[in-house]
């Protein structure tokens, strides 16, 4: 990839919080004749299971075409992707990655089509390909969140320093960077601006590390571990909807908004039905299903979550892609050894 684009993705978050700005396209049109004949589409993707089953079914319901979904942490998504791929089997049409890391590598190995539906200058630039390679779907933003019927929110810790303290000792869990991919780009840049010390401090407060969001949020839920120490803010706003007493703190001192690119993979054995889906993924329509899951869309006309802040309300700190990619294996290994995994 060309450093403007890398440098244009690590100022994406920053983006964000600027609705103009935005990057002038022109669409692409679909055939949806075409598309209809080929009757499926496969998509891989880490969203929420119900989240993204709920735009799946609208898309089959419009069109009457057939989604099959896999879904899983974002870096099994991409072992699966890249093991087929590997094998010269194209297993998914659309890959849904919240990996911008290994999405700006598998864009310059050239493994997508370049394809600009409508809505995509609806988002902001930061988080696009300027050949339509990948486009925004969504966003995570990373949050500190817990049961408020056990610790109030004037009691939950409001930095990432806080989770340091004494007071919250064993009522810890974190998201494990060898699974998901959203921790992984957290560690790795919280590492590099504070230090593994900070890893280490965190240990001694006996932190329970698990694989993925839907682990650490249900030993949030069953009170077991009842704060999560930096997670995926969408999962703890689908249970509050849900009526779960839990709510999300980010930190003071800055946290981070990471997009859930689109891409189309190149050699589908559906590329109509693929650009078409890519296509429904951006529109307003499906757009704004996502904030009604608890989740941020990527197209800044659409309202955040209930209950949320706006992304440009919240500090956010860039994060360098081309640094998390060739920090991974080290980041990994390091957060392993430290936490005894």
């Amino acid at each position: 990839m060309t450093e403007l684009t890398r440098r244009g993705l690590i100022t994406g978050a920053a983006a964000l919080t600027l609705p103009g700005f935005v990057r002038p396209a022109a669409a692409q049109t679909v055939d949806v004749a075409a598309a209809r004949r080929e009757g499926k589409v496969t998509l891989y993707t880490s969203a929420p299971i119900a989240a993204a089953q709920k735009v799946a079914n609208a898309f089959q319901a419009k069109y009457g075409i057939t989604v099959e979904l896999f879904r899983s942490g974002g870096t099994q998504v991409l072992r699966r992707f890249m093991m087929e791929q590997q094998a010269g089997h194209a297993g998914a049409d659309v890959l849904v990655s919240s990996d911008p890391a290994a999405v700006l590598d598998l864009a310059a190995k050239g493994l997508f089509v370049p394809f600009k539906p409508e809505g995509f200058d609806k988002v902001p630039a930061g988080l696009n390909d300027p050949e339509g390679r990948f486009v925004a779907q969504r966003v995570s933003v990373i949050s500190i969140y817990g049961r408020t019927d056990l610790f109030p929110l004037s009691d939950m810790p409001k930095t990432w320093d806080d989770l340091l303290s004494p007071r919250f000792k064993g009522k810890l869990v974190m998201t494990n960077p060898s699974f998901t991919s959203l921790q992984l780009g957290v560690v790795a840049t919280m590492a590099k601006l504070r230090g593994w010390e900070f890893f280490e401090k965190l240990n001694r407060n006996d932190v329970v590390v698990v694989q993925g969001n839907e682990q650490a949020l249900n030993l949030v839920k069953t009170g077991e571990r009842p704060i999560a120490a930096g997670a995926d803010s969408q999962y703890a706003n689908e249970a509050r909807l849900a009526g779960h007493r839990i709510a999300n703190v980010f930190p003071s001192d800055g946290t981070f908004a990471i997009p859930a690119t689109t891409s189309i993979v190149k050699g589908s054995k559906s590329p109509n039905a693929a650009k078409l889906l890519a296509e429904y993924t951006l529109s307003l329509e499906a757009q704004k299903l996502w904030p009604e899951s608890g989740i941020y869309a990527a197209r800044v006309d659409v309202d955040p979550p209930p209950e949320s802040p706006r992304i440009s309300d919240i500090k956010v700190i860039p994060m360098d892609y081309a640094y998390i990619t060739s920090a991974t294996a080290q980041v990994k290994r390091k957060f392993s050894e430290i936490f005894s995994i």
